[in-house]
């Protein structure tokens, strides 16, 4: 069976990283604007780069849990294609090879004058320079508001050609990826949701199994055979 899993926040959450907004709109008492968009980037460098240190220690910290161990097995059994929206590698260190990261990850830096992309060190700073351009003008290579996610056309292809697309804990409200259960659904595909709650997108998928990931994904995966 060919599979395509678009995961998001609720699946790390339980291994106790934060989701990426909170009710009262901030993130991790930042606002997104601050911290997620280019001309956050441009009007404080030294505040993005804390940030994102700080959430690098936090992923690499962190272990995976249930979920991520279940779509690992589901990889050694069937066809899977696996989309992330998430940018840690708890996918990685779960087992699961070549996970799609749509919006970059924590372990990757990117430098904004010359586009080169490195591994990222445990610890980035805007003096930090470029190893092929020499400028300081590193960054982490995460895709922020306002960016193209990476390997679109690569997702839309997996979208079309499954028998099968399962979106676990995310939330319904961030395109292109809010959108992936309409295009696949309506391409005939099979669409399942795994969340604690409704997402915001619900209703285009042909079904819902409700709790948290931990449980359900393991669960749903070992109905698969």
């Amino acid at each position: 069976m060919r599979i395509t899993v678009l995961t998001g926040a609720g699946i790390s959450a339980e291994s106790g990283l934060a989701t990426f907004r909170a009710s009262d709109g901030l993130w991790e008492s930042h606002r997104i604007e601050d911290v997620a968009t280019p001309e956050g980037f441009t009007a404080d460098p030294g505040l993005v780069h804390r940030f994102y240190n700080m959430r690098r220690a936090n992923a690499a910290a962190a272990q995976p849990n249930a979920a991520h161990l279940a779509l690992a097995d589901l990889a050694r059994r069937h066809d899977l294609t696996l989309v992330t929206q998430n940018v840690d590698d708890l996918h990685e260190r779960a087992g699961s090879p070549d996970v799609i990261h749509m919006h970059g990850t924590l372990t990757g830096a990117l430098c904004a004058a010359c586009g080169h992309r490195w591994p990222a060190p445990p610890v980035m700073a805007p003096t930090d320079p470029c190893p092929v351009c020499t400028r300081p003008a590193t960054r982490p290579d995460i895709v922020w508001f306002g960016e193209m996610p990476h390997h679109m056309e690569r997702i839309w292809e997996a979208l079309e050609t499954a028998d099968l697309f399962a979106a676990i804990g995310t939330s319904g409200n961030v395109y292109p990826a809010a959108g992936f259960a309409q295009h696949a659904r309506r391409r005939g595909v099979d669409c399942v949701e795994l969340n604690l709650d409704a997402s915001a997108n619900a209703h285009d998928f042909h079904r819902r199994i409700t709790g948290p990931a931990s449980r359900t994904v393991p669960d749903w995966v070992a109905s698969l055979g």
